[in-house]
């Protein structure tokens, strides 16, 4: 299986997903600099957390415009899956794969810390590893984190099942308060209507390792090739 991670200027998890992914698939993934306007053939297509374009303006609104974005949007309206990390969410979001948008934090400080997850829906080829409702723990690093769509859009989401993972407490038990970011229902990650576009907060490529502290990360990128091999 062949991945690809797009490199966006200020991109700082680029380095990090690669690893996983290296680890996950048995190959190096290929690195598209933002600048590129075609992809190679591959079979998952990776946009990475980090501070694309420093933030400026939005988070992620500079990098939704990179001429690799193009392609990027073709190919994820083809069918080829496209997973979109912290920032790469927010991208996601930005350029219309995903809909809602990530605003500032509740609290309005930037949250770095591990949090615990509840799997929402258990979807090939993204969650497959996990059942739902399994608890697992991530940890986030975001300033944009805070998930909002309008009252039709979230029913329509949480109607066709696209949330992909919640935030929650150790025991599982999800309320408001459960979200550090203030994310309406919640909401951690989701799906796009097909189940092969997914944006999610919380970095798995940081729970790759047992030193990390926990390999939740390891299993989902390990679940995502199994289904897509």
């Amino acid at each position: 299986m062949k991945a690809a991670v797009i490199v966006f200027p200020g991109s700082n998890c680029d380095r990090d997903v690669a690893v996983a992914l290296t680890v996950a698939t048995g190959q190096a993934p290929a690195m598209i600099w933002h600048r590129e306007v075609a992809l190679p053939p591959v079979d998952l297509i990776t946009l990475p957390g980090g501070f694309s374009y420093g933030d400026y303006l939005r988070a992620g609104a500079m990098a939704a415009r990179s001429p690799v974005l193009g392609a990027v949007v073709t190919r994820a309206r083809a069918g080829v899956p496209v997973i979109g990390i912290c920032n790469g969410f927010q991208v996601l979001t930005e350029c219309g794969l995903l809909p809602g948008v990530l605003m500032r934090n509740r609290g309005l400080r930037f949250l770095c810390r591990d949090v615990h997850l509840k799997v929402a829906a258990a979807r090939p080829p993204f969650t497959s590893a996990f059942a739902t409702g399994e608890i697992l723990r991530m940890p986030i690093a975001h300033n944009e984190g805070n998930y909002y769509a309008g009252p039709e859009t979230l029913a329509e989401i949480e109607g066709e099942g696209r949330v992909a993972f919640r935030y929650c407490a150790a025991d599982g038990e999800t309320d408001p308060d459960a979200a550090p970011n203030g994310a309406a229902n919640a909401i951690a990650g989701i799906f796009d209507s097909t189940g092969r576009v997914l944006g999610l907060m919380p970095h798995p490529e940081r729970a790759a390792e047992p030193a990390h502290g926990g390999t939740d990360g390891r299993r989902m990128f390990a679940g995502v090739v199994e289904a897509l091999s």
